[in-house]
């Protein structure tokens, strides 16, 4: 019984809900190992930690014993998931999903061990699918039925556009549990809908329906918004040590503890030790350093955590500036707003960016002078080193 709580401990933690959770607990009482799908469209080519989130459920459930599978939408990819979007999402190139499809696979494995990692493809059941088969699919649930769902709804209401082929996504993503006879399915807390629709399904074809385990969605570095490559708020599992650690490090103290609740694959008690710790007058950045090292360890090694570690204190808590700092020349022809002088340099990507970071202190004169005035006029012929935040530097030359 002991083991089936701290079982059921680790399985919970991070976790938004479990649908229904006593069904998940019987399973996991019956002590045979469990088929736990995750299912992931390949619409980039690269991973954030925003991903990582189910993946490391997936290694939660691996490392108890159960039989992960790693399910690649290779099929419904092609159809474009209409989960949270307004307007209708333009469907990937086959050729896009297959060299998408491989990246997935080579970066999901610096978490999950690969000999213990089903990975499948959807396309292996759906390309035996006839136009029938599908019209069958189809029959299974009414127009009112998928206009329930939150994002149809609005979409709906507002007279926006719904294609035909977008009620498929949920009926497709619900096969894929039939197909796999899936136990449970992890998802995000945006996936409810397509996630109960493998149930019923499966109720339909005579299994025992799924568990399902929603993970929230983490927030990116901005604290407010869902990780998100299109925002310029992530950390991609790819991006270089040195980037990833500064990032990590740019966080909030209180977001911390999020990332340490779903990245994190530290024992839950030495994460409480941390808090206690900060409690009673520790540093917070010290614990926000061991956060940064851990991922860069996960996704590089253990070498390039320490290498990203000595180049964080050697630029930031020496306030010593990089070694080699990027050159750009600002062509105006007359004197030009510190906002605009920002944005034309590539140090932030709107000038309404711009003057938010100087009003929160993050843009520094030469490594030391802090800018305040949102109205400074930069004449033609400065050239200075501008930073903004703690990771983007440039020698701006205005001419």
């Amino acid at each position: 019984m002991t083991d089936i709580q701290n079982a059921i401990a680790e399985i919970k933690r991070g976790t938004d809900e479990i649908l229904p959770e006593d069904d998940l607990i019987k399973k996991l009482e019956e002590g045979k190992p469990l088929r736990i799908k995750a299912g992931f469209d390949p619409t980039a080519p690269d991973l954030h930690l925003g991903h990582t989130v189910l993946i490391n459920k997936l290694k939660t459930f691996q490392d108890l014993g159960h039989e992960v599978i790693f399910l690649i939408g290779d099929f419904t990819g092609l159809i474009g998931d209409p989960t949270g979007k307004n307007v209708t999402r333009k469907p990937l190139t086959k050729e896009d999903v297959l060299r998408n499809a491989e990246t997935y696979k080579e970066q999901v494995f610096k978490i999950l061990d690969p000999a213990k990692t089903t990975v499948a493809f959807n396309s292996t059941w759906f390309n035996e699918f006839g136009a029938s088969d599908m019209i069958k699919l189809a029959a299974r649930q009414t127009v009112a039925r998928m206009l329930e769902r939150d994002d149809f709804k609005k979409r709906y209401a507002g007279g926006q556009s719904i294609a035909i082929h977008e009620f498929l996504y949920p009926l497709v993503q619900g096969w894929d549990s039939v197909a796999l006879k899936a136990d449970v399915e992890l998802g995000g807390t945006d996936q409810r809908f397509n996630l109960l629709m493998g149930r019923e399904l499966q109720k339909d074809e005579g299994q025992r329906p799924q568990s399902v385990l929603m993970m929230p969605l983490l927030e990116g570095l901005d604290g407010v918004q869902k990780m998100s490559k299109s925002l310029n708020n992530y950390i991609g599992i790819t991006d270089a040590p040195q980037d990833m650690f500064g990032k990590v490090m740019s966080i909030s103290d209180e977001l911390m503890w999020r990332y340490y609740d779903l990245l994190s694959f530290r024992p839950i008690a030495e994460i409480e030790q941390f808090k206690a710790n900060i409690e009673a007058g520790s540093n917070p950045r010290d614990v926000k350093i061991e956060l940064a090292k851990e991922l860069i360890a996960r996704f590089h090694s253990e070498q390039a955590a320490d290498d990203a570690y000595a180049d964080f204190i050697k630029r930031f808590q020496k306030n010593a500036l990089p070694d080699e700092i990027p050159e750009v020349t600002v062509t105006s022809g007359e004197p030009i707003a510190i906002s605009n002088l920002l944005k034309e340099a590539g140090l932030v990507a709107s000038t309404s960016e711009a003057m938010r970071m100087i009003k929160q202190g993050a843009v520094k004169l030469n490594g030391k002078d802090k800018i305040s005035d949102t109205k400074l006029i930069i004449e033609v012929g400065s050239s200075e080193i501008y930073q903004v935040g703690k990771r983007k530097f440039a020698k701006v030359t205005v001419s």
